[in-house]
């Protein structure tokens, strides 16, 4: 392979098209993981988890909406600034997720009911402060792999959407046109 076609291959590779579609693989990856998690190995997902879950969901969506339009220069950057926006939130639950997992257990949340009977008494706002700050069930770690949690290893996908995101926004000062 000359260098002429290594080039060519290197950009055919970051093309925007391909990058979200990676978004959209990987975020459906992740919940076919986390459907996987829930129904065959019987954990239960917390409320946090439940949030992660929908952030994953939207840069997927993010991810082949931007696929399918195949935008230009200021598409991109805007589709770009949206899974940015989205991994940074995803960022931030699973810190949140991971630092309440830290806690002793004396300092832990309390553990609330289920999320179906929370949705029905609950008003909207009391339910969305549960659902983005986390409760005692967001302690427990069910799983890990290589020394980390379900949380840690999202957070390493959040960073790797924003990354994305941050390429698609500064794309026309990093590849030559």
């Amino acid at each position: 392979m000359t260098t002429l076609q290594f080039k060519a291959l290197q950009y055919k590779v970051l093309e925007s098209r391909v990058l979200n579609n990676l978004v959209f693989v990987s975020a459906a990856g992740l919940m076919a993981t986390a459907l996987f998690f829930e129904h065959a190995m019987g954990l239960a997902p917390c409320p946090l988890c439940i949030t992660q879950r929908i952030v994953v969901v939207a840069l997927g969506l993010t991810g082949l909406t931007a696929a399918l339009h195949n935008p230009t220069a200021k598409g991109y950057r805007r589709y770009g600034v949206a899974l940015t926006t989205l991994g940074i939130l995803g960022i931030g639950l699973a810190i949140r997720q991971l630092y309440i997992q830290s806690l002793p257990p004396g300092d832990m949340p309390a553990c609330l009911p289920g999320l179906d009977y929370l949705i029905e008494v609950m008003p909207l706002t009391d339910l969305l402060v549960v659902m983005f700050s986390g409760t005692g069930d967001c302690a427990e770690v069910q799983w890990t792999l290589l020394g980390l949690s379900i949380p840690g290893w999202t957070l390493l996908c959040f960073l790797g959407y924003s990354a994305l995101g941050l390429f698609e926004v500064m794309r026309h000062r990093i590849l030559p046109q």
